[in-house]
């Protein structure tokens, strides 16, 4: 996509040498076979099949060898013939993806026969990551006009970021009519994220190339990156029908489908492609693990990290989602953001450490890196911006925001669990209990229900929502521990403010028994006189079902000397609360 990189060896073609093998030698028996003419390496060429290609130039090279030397003509001939086979097998190593073997033999063609090889040498070294090096060696080419020399620059200059460079070659590229320079323009705007600009090149380039099936794939790997799934498979599917057996448009296939359904779809169209060892192995290893849901993650991705650029995200994704946020942090703390996903990975490990640290400074980064992707103007349409921008003002407080951005993207969350307990935060801490309530109800994950923030705002909807009986529930169900006590005071105090004074005095009454400070014995007076208040005046909240007696009851299990004289007091005045 950025240098014209060919297609890999094709499975019909790693299967021909076979099938030409076994199709022939059934004699004379029958009828005799016109003999096929003899392959050639235009043929393999054009076939994109570098595998054939370098056997072929290897078995020609043996029969070389062979019949060397038995005369002395053409000695000059051969040499010439060798450094041909020579440069030919280098430059099927690196269609085939193995571009250190390509500058491996490069580096040998040069030293030996003294060839003008610089391009190949910078390609190779651009394909392995050695930029500063292909720059270097580029910037000795005295060619000036060279397409290839002025699109190799082109990315290098982007790479080792270098502005004015950039731009000067930038505007050279956009004015050329060339296909091969539009088309390393749009891959420049597909690695800035900029998709659509990409696409509009690509689309203009294909309306006078329509032979140019590969474009295809471009394209659908644009839409895959707006989130377009359905389009980019629609597009893709041009290119397989004639190269069903492509790697790149499988995998990008299996993106789709992971996309659009789940991961065991998308597993299934790549799990036969796997493990042959062709090119983009090592991509189709990581999206396993993708698909998958982590399964691997460790085993894997690790080893990826500097091959594949999604593997270090995809890993602090995994450490994120086991809890281990330091080492998420750890693995995001070097990283530049460059494109939206990355700066979202990096608010959200920040915003999780802040959290688990108490710190402001990592909740302040995320603010930053979430509202940046929230308010681009590239993202602010997009679901993930949405989300970005609500996630940045969920940390700000500002709720009523929140709400906002949150309600235009709800449709696309419906059973989404995460998000309906984010949601429901937000209407919790705006006052909309009954539906904070409804969609807390709605959420299946074990993992969120056992969270002891899911069980306070649980709790505080009922209790708004006239259901004191069910937050008692929600505490009962909890075991014994520290976070048992702050729920029991959120029940206590938020049912005194909602009159639900029987429930409250429960609640006090269990506060008082593990704390009997003054606090909670004045709090559990107040709820007992409100439960009198609501009997006296036959209120429908904040009865006792078992009348005066229990009300007795608590007052009873009270050390507090003031306990007794309200009991006289209840007494004395009982026929009123019947």
């Amino acid at each position: 996509m950025i240098l014209s990189r060919g297609k890999t060896d094709s499975a019909s073609s790693r299967n021909a040498t076979s099938q030409s093998s076994t199709s022939g030698g059934r004699g004379g028996a029958g009828k005799q076979r016109k003999t096929p003419a003899p392959a050639t390496l235009e043929d393999f060429i054009i076939k994109r099949d570098y595998t054939g290609a370098r056997a072929f130039l290897e078995y020609t090279n043996d029969d070389d060898d062979e019949g060397e030397n038995e005369g002395g003509e053409g000695a000059a001939a051969t040499g010439l013939k060798q450094r041909q086979v020579d440069q030919w097998i280098a430059f099927c190593n690196f269609h085939l993806g193995d571009y250190q073997q390509a500058l491996t033999q490069y580096k040998a063609i040069q030293k030996s026969e003294k060839t003008n090889v610089e391009l190949n040498l910078a390609v190779c070294m651009f394909y392995l990551g050695l930029y500063e090096e292909a720059h270097q060696l580029v910037s000795h080419i005295t060619e000036e006009n060279n397409p290839l020399k002025q699109r190799l620059l082109f990315h290098l200059v982007h790479k080792l970021g270098s502005v004015e460079e950039w731009a000067e070659l930038h505007d050279d590229l956009e004015n050329s009519s060339s296909v091969e320079q539009q088309l390393s323009l749009a891959s420049m705007h597909y690695l800035r994220a900029h998709y659509q600009e990409a696409i509009d090149v690509y689309k203009r380039v294909l309306v006078d190339n329509k032979d140019y099936m590969a474009i295809n794939v471009y394209l659908a790997l644009c839409f895959y990156k707006l989130d377009y799934y359905d389009m980019s498979q629609e597009v893709l599917d041009v290119y397989l029908s004639q190269h069903p057996d492509s790697t790149i448009a499988i995998n990008l296939k299996a993106c789709n489908r992971f996309r659009l359904f789940n991961g065991r779809v998308a597993e299934q169209e790549i799990k036969n492609i796997a493990d042959n060892g062709t090119f983009g192995a090592d991509l189709l290893r990581h999206n396993l693990v993708v698909f998958r849901n982590g399964e691997g993650a460790l085993r894997v991705l690790p080893a990826l990290l500097n091959i594949v650029p999604e593997a270090r995200l995809n890993l602090a994704i995994y450490y994120l989602k086991q809890g281990d946020v330091q080492e998420a942090h750890a693995l995001m703390k070097e990283l530049q953001p460059t494109s939206p996903h990355e700066y979202i990975l990096k608010g959200v490990v920040h915003a999780a450490l802040g959290q688990q640290l108490g710190s402001k400074e990592h909740i302040k980064t995320a603010q930053q890196n979430l509202h940046l992707v929230g308010s681009s103007a590239t993202e602010c349409d997009t679901i993930p911006g949405r989300q970005s921008m609500a996630s940045a003002f969920f940390l700000y407080h500002q709720f009523e925001e929140v709400l906002v951005y949150m309600n235009s993207i709800r449709s696309y969350f419906v059973n989404d669990d995460v998000f309906n307990y984010n949601f429901a935060q937000a209407k919790c801490a705006t006052g909309y209990y009954k539906e904070a309530e409804e969609l807390l109800m709605q959420i299946t994950d074990m993992d969120i229900k056992n969270q002891h923030t899911y069980c306070m705002i649980l709790a505080k909807c009922h209790i708004h929502c006239s259901h004191p009986e069910l937050a008692w529930n929600v505490f009962i169900t909890r075991d014994t521990n520290a976070e048992a006590f702050l729920l029991l005071q959120l029940i206590a105090n938020e049912c005194y403010k909602c009159e639900e004074f029987w429930v409250a005095a429960k609640a006090f009454d269990m506060l008082e028994k593990l704390d009997p400070s003054p606090e909670n014995w004045e709090g559990k007076r107040g709820a007992c006189a409100g439960v009198l208040y609501a009997m006296a005046t036959k209120a429908h909240r904040g009865r006792p079902g078992g009348g005066i007696s229990e009300v007795i009851g608590i007052l009873r299990e009270s050390s507090n000397s003031q306990a007794e004289a309200m009991i006289k007091t209840i007494r004395k005045h009982i026929s009123n609360f019947k």
